[in-house]
């Protein structure tokens, strides 16, 4: 039978290849089987020819996926990766909140100039919240954020106090600023080596190097802040806008930030290997995975954003702020759970935890504007985490039943 019979006779048609080399040759007209997914019913005499042009007809079957299909599988599946269900009723919850304060203060709360006020005082945050996203995704936790951030920041202006001060040129704070970084992601290195060699806890771990780099900080500058940051870095950085926009610089460095290690997150190895250590670190160890080693670069990743998180904060407030970062960490945390992240690893996104960090954020703007005692917020804040990790909780015990 050539390829383009499309006749097959009633009482034998040969086997097609590639099927059971040990089956009959006879396939009987009322016991052809259904082909998979197709109709339940093949006719003897219409049985198609094969389209490659083998020479013999074959059974019906499910026909090969076409490329445009695929395309939109991918795209899909990145859109699965960037924004989640959860993430949904978050950002909800922000219009929701955004749209109330507005009415409450019509022309106080929804002016650019608001919210871009709102983005410079939480620019450091939004730069913490991505490196604890990726540890969080790796059923982890970094407490020391805050307390890295005030080290790097005291190795940054330490050394730039001793080559200028206040006068400081852009390439003694280019210096600084890289020690500060590298400050920042040694800890974080640090921590992620007593997180896989010593087998120590993340809770525990990260609590000690909260503690232990706070006393470093405060040993470095003798109890008392720096005041001395340089003015290019404050005036530039810490006070002005993107050259031609009206876009401060705090907030065009933090969601550069957020946008490339997003990325990184939801398309790149990287960030596969941090979703699947998260969900079972056996199953990537075996899969090839070096857990520890991606372990100890998702801390120093976490150290290295509170780094420059700290550089941030020494531009805004030209000083080393010792004790204005204590609670940082919880704010972040809260940021990254309210934006969907399980605690459990596995499942988050960065577009989750910015959404999730901007609901403290409008919440304190919010009650200032319109007269409310802010302390209010603190009470709303827990109340909404506990909720969430309850929330969690739950459909994390629905998947184990599952």
């Amino acid at each position: 039978m050539t390829s383009g019979d499309s006749e097959v006779q009633r009482d034998e048609t040969p086997a097609a290849p590639g099927g059971d080399s040990g089956g009959d040759s006879k396939v009987e007209a009322e016991e052809t089987p259904a082909a998979p997914g197709g109709d339940s019913k093949v006719q003897a005499d219409e049985t198609p020819a094969a389209p490659s042009g083998n020479g013999v007809a074959q059974h019906p079957g499910v026909p090969p996926a076409s490329r445009g299909a695929d395309a939109g599988a991918a795209v899909l599946r990145a859109g699965r990766r960037l924004i989640t269900f959860s993430e949904t009723w978050t950002l909800v919850a922000l219009i929701i909140l955004i749209v109330y304060f507005s009415f409450r203060a019509p022309g106080k709360f929804d002016s650019l100039n608001d919210f871009s006020l709102m983005g410079s005082a939480n620019a450091w945050y939004l730069v913490m919240v991505v490196g604890e996203t990726f540890v969080i995704l790796t059923a982890g936790i970094d407490l020391a954020v805050g307390a890295v951030l005030v080290m790097a920041g005291v190795v940054a202006d330490l050394y730039c106090l001793h080559h200028g001060g206040a006068s400081a040129s852009w390439a003694v704070i280019g210096v600084g600023s890289v020690l500060g970084l590298a400050t920042g992601a040694g800890c974080g290195a640090v921590q992620g080596l007593g997180v896989t060699k010593l087998k120590v806890p993340p809770l525990i771990v990260t609590l000690g190097g909260f503690i232990a780099f706070t006393g470093a900080a405060y040993l470095i500058t003798g109890g008392s802040d720096f005041r001395n940051a340089p003015n290019r870095l404050v005036n530039t950085i810490g006070l002005g806008n993107v050259p031609g926009t009206p876009l401060p610089w705090l907030i065009a460095i933090s969601f550069a930030a957020v946008i490339v290690f997003g990325l990184i997150l939801a398309f790149t190895r990287f960030g596969r290997y941090t979703y699947a250590i998260g969900s079972n670190p056996e199953a990537a160890r075996r899969a090839g995975i070096a857990v520890d080693r991606h372990l100890i670069k998702v801390y120093a990743l976490s150290g290295l954003m509170a780094g420059l998180a700290g550089i941030l904060s020494l531009a805004n407030f030209g000083t080393t702020t010792l004790a204005g970062h204590s609670f940082d960490n919880l704010t972040v945390i809260t940021g990254v759970v309210l934006g969907g992240a399980s605690l459990f690893g596995g499942r988050g996104t960065m577009l989750g935890s910015v959404i999730g960090l901007a609901i403290p954020a409008v919440l304190l703007t919010g009650l200032t504007i319109i007269g409310l005692n802010t302390y209010w917020q603190d009470v709303a804040i827990g109340a909404v985490l506990v909720a969430a990790v309850s929330l969690d909780q739950f459909r994390h015990r629905l998947r184990e039943r599952a």
